[in-house]
Parts: C-alpha cells; sequence; structure tokens
C-alpha cells in the first residue's frame, strides 16, 4: 500500500488510543497525588495503607467490565464499546473535582476502573482489524504511546498544580475522545460479521483512502466467514488447542510485562525516587521518567514492524531483569550499609531510566501487537476478555503487594523479587513465542493453530464445526 495513504489508519488510530491517553492519566495521577495527601498540610488526610488502596482499587475493579466489554465489541462493535468507555472516566475525574474524603476517591477509582476495561478489551481488537498487515504492530502500539503520554502529563503537572486542577485537565482526555472518534470508521471486520458488506467496503476505503478495496475485502470475507463456521463458545479458549496456546502464551507475556515491577515503579514513582535520594528532585525525575518512557514507546512503534515482535521483547525483558537486580542491590545496601551509599546515590538516578527504556521498548507495547492478531474472529473479543481480567488482577496483586513488602521487607526484597520474574519471562518468550511480523491475520492463525484437526460431529439438529487437538 502507498506510503501516502497511511496518515488515514495512523489518524484513525491516534483517536482511537486517546481512550488510553485517559487510561493512562488515571494510573499516572497517583504519583503525585499520594504526596499531597500523605503531607501533614493534605487536604484529605491518607495512610499508607489508604494510600495503596487508592493505587490499586482502580484496577482491581477494572477486572469487572471486559466480560461485558466483549460482549458488547460482538454485539454492537468495538467502535461503539471503546465510546462507552469514556463514560466512567468522566465520571471519575466529577468526584475527585467534588472529593472530600478518602471513600469519595475510592469511588471515582472504582468507576475509572470500568473505563480502564472496557478500554483495554476493545483498543487491541479494533487497532488490529483497522490496520493493514505492514503497520498493525505499530498501530497496536499506539496504546502504548498514548497510555505513556497520559501518564507523562501527570508528572508534569500534577505536582505543581491542585487535585481540582489536575482533575480538570485530565476530564478533557476522555471528552475529546468521543469529540473525534464519534466521526472515525467502525471496524469492517465487525460489518462483515454483522452481515453488512456495504458499509464494511465503505470502511475499508476510508481507511485506506482508495476507491478500490475489492480485493482485500474479499480476503477479509473469506477469513470471517472461515472463522465463524464455529460457534465461538468461552470453553474453546480452553479445549482447542491453538486457543489454549494462545493463551498461554499471552499470559506468560503479561505475567512478566507485570512482575518485571512496571505498574508498581509508575504508581509510585516519586515516593520511590524520594526513598532514592540523590540526583534532581523527586519531582524532576518523574518527569524525566515519563519522558523516557514516552519516547522509548514511540521508538517501539517504529521497530515492532521492522525488527519483529521476539527480538524486541527479549531485549526487553532482559533489561528489565538486569536493572531491578542492580537498583534491589542498592537499596540493599542503604539499608544495611547506609555509610557507603553516599558515593553511590547516582545508581536509581540511572538505572530506573534504563528500566523504563528496557520495559516500554518491548513488554509496554509489544504485548498489545500480539493481542491484536494471535486469535481468530470468532473467538477473539472472548480471549481479550480473559487475557484483560488476567492482567488487572496482576496489575492489582503488583500494586497492592509492592507497597506491603516495600514497608515490611525492603525496596530490595521487592526489586529482588520483580529481577528473578523478569529473566524467567526471557526464558518464556525465548521457548513460546513464534514469530508474527508482517504476516497476515491467516497466516499468523496458520502457525499457531497448526496442531489442530478439524473434525465434523453431528450434533441434534446441525452439523457442529469443531476442533481437536492432536
Amino acid at each position: 500500500m502507498n506510503n501516502s495513504r497511511k496518515w488515514r489508519e495512523y489518524v484513525t488510530a491516534l483517536s482511537a488510543t486517546l481512550i488510553t491517553a485517559a487510561a493512562g492519566t488515571t494510573v499516572g495521577w497517583t504519583s503525585p497525588t499520594l504526596s499531597i495527601l500523605y503531607a501533614k498540610d493534605s487536604p484529605i488526610q491518607t495512610s499508607r495503607d489508604q494510600g495503596s488502596w487508592i493505587a490499586s482499587i482502580m484496577i482491581l475493579c477494572s477486572a469487572a467490565s471486559p466480560i461485558p466489554a466483549s460482549y458488547l465489541a460482538d454485539r454492537i462493535g468495538p467502535k461503539k464499546t471503546l465510546l462507552l468507555a469514556a463514560v466512567p472516566y468522566i465520571i471519575g475525574w466529577i468526584l475527585v473535582m467534588l472529593a472530600g474524603n478518602i471513600p469519595t476517591i475510592y469511588a471515582s477509582r472504582l468507576i475509572s476502573g470500568l473505563g480502564y476495561g472496557i478500554a483495554y478489551t476493545a483498543a487491541p481488537m479494533y487497532l488490529g482489524e483497522i490496520a493493514s498487515d505492514e503497520v498493525r504492530g505499530a498501530m497496536a502500539t499506539l496504546i502504548t504511546v498514548m497510555s505513556k503520554f497520559g501518564i507523562l502529563s501527570q508528572y508534569c503537572i500534577g505536582p505543581y498544580v491542585s487535585m481540582l486542577a489536575l482533575a480538570s485537565f485530565n476530564i478533557s482526555i476522555p471528552i475529546l475522545f468521543v469529540v473525534t472518534f464519534s466521526t472515525m470508521p467502525e471496524s469492517p471486520y465487525y460489518f462483515i460479521k454483522s452481515g453488512q458488506k456495504e458499509e464494511a467496503e465503505q470502511s475499508l476505503k476510508k481507511l485506506r483512502g482508495k476507491s478500490y478495496v475489492r480485493e482485500e475485502l474479499e480476503s477479509m470475507n473469506s477469513l470471517v466467514t472461515e472463522n465463524m463456521k464455529e460457534n465461538s463458545r468461552w470453553k474453546d479458549l480452553f479445549v482447542v488447542g491453538g486457543n489454549r496456546k494462545g493463551l498461554i502464551i499471552l499470559m506468560g507475556i503479561y505475567f512478566t510485562q507485570q512482575f518485571c515491577g512496571s505498574t508498581a515503579i509508575i504508581s509510585y514513582a516519586q515516593q520511590i525516587f524520594g526513598a532514592a535520594e540523590g540526583g534532581l528532585g523527586d519531582k524532576e525525575n518523574c518527569i524525566l521518567f515519563g519522558s523516557v518512557q514516552l519516547l522509548t514507546s514511540a521508538i517501539s512503534s517504529q521497530l515492532v514492524d521492522r525488527l519483529g515482535r521476539k527480538p524486541l521483547l527479549l531485549m526487553s525483558s532482559c533489561g528489565v531483569g538486569l536493572a531491578n537486580i542492580i537498583i534491589g542491590a542498592y537499596f540493599y545496601m542503604k539499608h544495611a550499609y547506609s555509610e557507603y551509599v553516599v558515593s553511590i546515590t547516582f545508581i536509581p538516578i540511572v538505572v530506573i531510566p534504563i528500566f523504563i527504556f528496557s520495559y516500554t521498548i518491548g513488554l509496554a507495547t509489544v504485548p498489545f501487537a500480539i493481542t491484536s492478531e494471535i486469535f481468530p474472529t470468532n473467538i477473539k473479543s472472548k480471549a481479550t476478555c480473559v487475557i484483560q481480567i488476567f492482567v488487572a488482577v496482576m496489575t492489582f496483586a503488583v500494586t497492592k503487594l509492592y507497597q506491603i513488602v516495600a514497608d515490611y521487607l525492603g525496596y530490595h526484597v521487592a526489586f529482588w523479587g520483580f529481577g528473578g520474574l523478569s529473566i524467567a519471562g526471557v526464558i518464556f518468550i525465548l521457548v513460546m513465542l513464534p514469530e508474527t511480523k508482517g504476516q497476515s491475520f491467516a497466516a499468523i492463525q496458520e502457525k499457531i493453530y497448526k496442531s489442530d484437526k478439524v473434525i465434523y460431529e453431528k450434533g441434534e439438529d446441525h452439523m457442529a464445526r469443531v476442533k481437536i487437538n492432536i
């Protein structure tokens, strides 16, 4: 496809991922805000335990919305489902503006969590289905690029304004998303599944910027027709060999993504830099930290379709594992041999940006590309739903347990644990993950489902097409 026409896809993707920028604001918001809430002159007196719940409860609640989101994506389309995700964010920030006590903040985080779960369920589906094969990986990584933009905005603005002013800025992002994304086309795959072939053709013409799309449309139609011959059931995710393999691959990658410590560092960045001491101030370090995230995610979006998914994930997992071990060693020295730490206070200031670069170049971005392409059309929404619930539970566990481990056992124990799990992730990715760079959905499914054999069984009132693993 002519490069000059791809801008239409990118504009659509940028508009769609404004909702993940909104998600980023809810994640990054805790870093400057908890410092305000913990202060002696806090407008709402907050304990450390309450702070850990403020940081983690949103992610826990996000596990409640992927199932209805996947249902809606199948029934009304991923575009309309994404638009619905804006509603909880808007309500959540209104509650923050009105907050005068901890329960109101809890409520705002719980409601925002519903939007988070919807956004991260529907966004990979939508981007994977609107993108051409050559740029699908880059398009999916925009989920992370925009999320990091949202996080950076909190680091840059949050320490210098009131909670009310920050919430006022944050609410503008989901509103802008609704205004811009309402004009964008629906997924052509959704129209084909719904039997609206004329609408699918019009959608594809808008996305590709050309009047002749019949060949690509027929290819999409053939793939959807083949996929939809099989009735999609929840248990098929676990009994069909290819589906099960896809789930295992993604769960292993997302487990590594979360247990490398990324969410804990993002949520508690200002507190970590304050504990590290040395170098710039904690606020300035957070801005540097967020800038590295945003820049690296943008670089990753350009590399994922050139170098491939697997090399980036391997490099990323190795980098975060090494960085965690070094940061853990620094905090151990600070804990056990504090008199020697004065000369090495620069270590966290140097190593944490290396961690962020390593994490963002692969683990933060590439999993969304793989999520968008690894499952057939008939099972994709259910698979994405299960993965998002899994991620929500893992993220909650890391965010909540990190503060407990850091407070009672020390920062060094937390970071060494993250380091060991990161290295385990390297081995998993090396053994389990196939490369999908530049391949069509059909080619990817052939690779994942190559050990599946199709047989036909006679049901009570119809012939059902069933896959078994051999």
